[in-house]
């Protein structure tokens, strides 16, 4: 059991004097450097006050009783520091003072432990409110925080009442400097952290957000994409594998529709629906945000899904998004496009090179994409319509040259 630094301390409120010259007497307790006082009821002279030996001189009337009553106090105070201490738990100031008024202690908690608990209750949630790959990536950062807490406090819990901004702060840098995650990764797994502890505040085991003045550290995302003329190579290109020459297919579908590789690989003939305006739309609900998307299939799209209808549900051939990616990366070396490819890009190109390039608006974009919200998309495609006005621009001081 650690020792605390724990003082009981009469002191007089000389600024407190009143007319018959008496100040009162309080009872100060400090614990861990924290302090807290309590009233004694008494009022005193101050000739009548030995602070060195904490007593009221004999020569006062009321010298046995009044000091009768501090020892009280002070056996009181020492009473229930004492018990705190033997159940083991972690307490503060705090519940020494409440405890001694008589009210009911704040409940305590650890957060790895409360940590774990919300687990618990969100596991149950799989399949109802969230998805599998959801909860998975919840686990992870409680197995982020025990580690976290191993390497910098050398113990396997931290009271949740304790927690403060440095605490998120150095989170950060050991997720960065032990765990090697990039600073986008680092926000996401600080989010999820602070989600159950919004719970905690609302439960009663905190009275504040310890992290409130929590600000995610900005990233400046480069969009990767297919320029037009990459496009043009990557359509052009006459592969002889097989294998190759479907995900060339697959992958030029979605840099025309934005599908990402869940909505792609689980595109079925019941999502292909005739529009209002007699074209063939995709209609789907995105895995990731579960929102509605409707996308006007464009011809170069049509074409593939023609090539691939078949009598199956799908429209198109299984393919896991690792092979997906790998026979990418042997097309680019074919190729010679000088860029990772990755099934995503495709999404990226969908927006940037299909879209913006073809002054399609944002709120156009934001729609076809199924981002949540509009700032999503002006956050990943700002740069790419400022391009746009800069090329723009050039073209207008050549034509007025």
């Amino acid at each position: 059991m650690t020792t605390d630094n724990f003082k009981i301390l009469f002191v007089q409120a000389k600024s407190r004097t009143n007319k018959k010259n008496q100040s009162p007497l309080y009872c100060r307790i400090t614990l861990n450097g924290n302090r807290k006082q309590l009233s004694t009821g008494i009022h005193i002279e101050d000739d009548y006050w030995d602070n060195k030996n904490q007593v009221i001189l004999k020569s006062h009337i009321s010298a046995i009783l009044y000091n009768s009553q501090l020892d009280t106090i002070k056996s009181k105070v020492n009473s229930i520091y004492m018990i705190l201490r033997l159940q083991e738990i972690p307490f503060s100031i705090e519940d020494v003072h409440n405890k001694y008024l008589g009210k009911e202690l704040k409940k305590s908690e650890f957060v790895l432990s409360y940590y774990n608990q919300y687990l618990s209750k969100i596991k149950k949630l799989v399949g109802i409110e969230i998805k599998e790959n959801t909860y998975n990536k919840f686990v992870y950062v409680g197995n982020h925080l025990e580690a976290f807490l191993k390497w910098k406090f050398k113990k396997a819990d931290y009271p949740l009442e304790e927690l403060s901004l440095q605490f998120l702060d150095d989170f950060d840098y050991y997720l960065k400097t032990e765990k090697k995650q990039e600073q986008i990764t680092i926000n996401k797994t600080i989010q999820r952290l602070r989600t159950p502890i919004k719970q905690a505040i609302s439960e009663g085991y905190l009275d504040r957000d310890p992290f409130i003045l929590h600000k995610s550290k900005t990233v400046r995302k480069t969009v990767i994409f297919l320029s037009t003329e990459e496009l043009k190579t990557l359509e052009e290109a006459v592969l002889q594998q097989k294998r190759l020459s479907m995900i060339q297919d697959l992958f030029i579908f979605c840099c025309y529709t934005g599908l990402a590789y869940y909505e792609m690989a689980h595109l079925e003939k019941k999502h292909i629906q005739i529009g209002f305006d007699s074209v063939n739309w995709i209609q789907m609900k995105r895995e990731k945000t579960q929102r509605m998307i409707s996308i006007p299939i464009l011809s170069k799209a049509q074409e593939i899904i023609d090539k691939y209808a078949t009598d199956s549900i799908r429209i198109f051939p299984p393919i896991s998004n690792q092979k997906f990616n790998s026979y990418l990366k042997e097309i680019a070396d074919i190729t010679g496009i000088d860029k990772r490819l990755t099934h995503h890009i495709a999404r990226k190109t969908f927006a940037s090179t299909v879209l913006l390039y073809n002054d399609v608006p944002m709120e156009i974009v934001s729609e076809l994409l199924g981002h949540s919200n509009m700032t999503i998309t002006q956050e990943s495609y700002g740069k790419v319509v400022q391009k746009k006005v800069s090329e723009a621009i050039k073209n207008l001081a050549q034509k007025l040259k």
